[in-house]
């Protein structure tokens, strides 16, 4: 009987990974190039570490708005897409791709007003000088990354996943090369450390979105969307409706970002190894919780086209097909952060350096333990960003944006804040507060979509009662 009941959810597995795994590259090659940033500025020292952690922490809370901005454009074509309206879903893919544009310019200059702030935030000196001419350059890139991110959202929402894949992997390769010949000084081109990391960021980031454009200009599908486009003839009704879509979907993502930048800055009071374990720690989660973010794009595509279709009933069967598969692979990430706790840290940082010895050896110490508890919070994590996904992909967006700031804020924030700085869990105490956020999330989200899917496929039946 439970084999039965399983294969309703475990038969749309195949198809779940076929939309999620592009979505999942493309979300990990992001971090990818905070990780090459992180490793190979790693070599240079702790300080130099920390700094790059430092400098994007202020880019995390602005990536965060312009990223949730942008999931508004998904379930809006997919729902399209699954009515078989080109013009809705055209509509919806420029006004928000106009709407990414405006936001992408107003959050580079939001990260350079904010940047004095560094001054007052009690972090190490040092750190603080070697992350200025760092966020300089990186902040600019914000405005390419969050355009991108306006066709990738697009690319999404028809379904075509791989093609944000392909494009990130070029900037990859391109961010790559440019951080060893700068940051390294190789090829006759001076050495410029951290700055080297941040133009290697930048060119990836310009290349990334004029060849998704380039990808998507030469699809059938998506060629008429994206070419031809009356960028400034726009509609007050779709304006608003892709706002209020966005606005409470970047808040989500703001404040769950939020909450880790605030862990950023509250292990940096700590001192410059806590700041650096953080970032390591910070990083390989962010890789797994990419898997996660996968399903979740998946759940919003799926979702939305069965909303636009009004097939209520598959819709809840394919959310839970992806809440158990998210849950599966969450599983197996604990496992794996549980047995190289040690080992994964160690990649970040030169242990045959005598001289930076002690602090490397500090430095892992302390994620090793922070490990520990990520391996914990994986699940909760996962199952949060798939019901956001789910909601989102059913354009439920204000209640979750509540539900996330009780969350990170009212329960996650005070226990980091208050374990970290008054107790002696110090780091650890920074990441059970993210723990109890986290949980938080799931639990009431699920609540969330399980009731509201729940009323879609009794407002279906009470429809087909109605005589005709």
């Amino acid at each position: 009987m439970i084999p039965v009941l399983l294969s309703r959810y475990t038969k749309e597995f195949k198809y779940n990974l076929s939309l999620a795994t592009p979505v999942i590259l493309g979300m990990l090659g992001h971090t990818l190039v905070a990780l090459v940033d992180n490793i190979m500025v790693g070599q240079l020292g702790t300080a130099e570490l920390a700094a790059v952690s430092l400098g994007n922490s202020f880019m995390f809370i602005a990536m965060s708005l312009g990223i949730g901005f942008s999931t508004a454009i998904t379930p809006l074509v997919a729902e399209a897409d699954g009515k078989g309206d080109f013009a809705e879903g055209k509509s919806s893919f420029k006004h928000g791709l106009f709407l990414c544009t405006a936001l992408g310019i107003a959050l580079v200059l939001m990260v350079f007003v904010a940047k004095p702030l560094m001054y007052a935030m009690n972090q190490p000196p040092e750190v603080v000088e070697l992350a200025m001419p760092y966020l300089n350059l990186v902040a600019v890139s914000l405005l390419p990354l969050i355009v991108f991110q306006g066709f990738k959202q697009f690319s999404d929402g028809l379904s075509l996943t791989r093609y944000p894949m392909y494009a990130t992997i070029v900037a990859n390769v391109v961010n790559v090369l440019l951080n060893y010949i700068f940051i390294f000084g190789k090829f006759g081109f001076p050495e410029l450390g951290v700055v080297g990391a941040a133009i290697g960021t930048l060119a990836s980031r310009l290349i990334m979105v004029a060849y998704l454009w380039y990808l998507l200009s030469k699809h059938y599908k998506a060629r008429d969307y994206v070419t031809h486009i009356k960028f400034f003839t726009l509609t007050k009704s779709m304006l608003k409706k892709v706002i209020n879509l966005g606005f409470p979907s970047a808040m989500q993502m703001f404040f769950e970002v939020a909450i880790f930048t605030a862990a950023i800055w509250l292990s940096g009071i700590l001192g410059k190894n806590p700041q650096a374990a953080n970032q390591i720690a910070l990083n390989l989660s962010s890789m797994t919780f990419m898997v996660a973010m996968g399903f979740s794009v998946a759940a919003m595509i799926r979702i939305g086209n069965q909303k636009g279709m009004n097939r209520f009933r598959e819709l809840r069967r394919i959310a839970f097909s992806i809440f158990l598969l998210t849950t599966i692979m969450a599983v197996v990430f604990a496992v794996l952060f549980m047995l190289f706790n040690t080992a994964l840290p160690k990649l970040y940082l030169d242990y045959d350096d005598p001289a930076n010895f002690i602090d490397n050896f500090e430095v892992v110490s302390i994620a090793s333990k922070l490990m520990l508890i990520a391996a914990v919070f994986q699940i909760s994590d996962a199952v949060q960003v798939v019901a956001l996904g789910a909601l989102r992909g059913m354009q439920d967006v204000k209640i979750p944006t509540v539900i996330t700031f009780i969350a990170y804020w009212l329960v996650g924030f005070p226990i980091s804040f208050y374990l970290s700085m008054y107790s002696d869990y110090g780091s650890s105490g920074i990441w059970i507060g993210l723990l109890a956020g986290l949980t938080v999330s799931a639990l009431l989200l699920f609540i969330r979509f399980n009731y509201l899917s729940k009323q879609l496929i009794l407002s279906e039946k009470d429809q087909a009662q109605i005589p005709s």
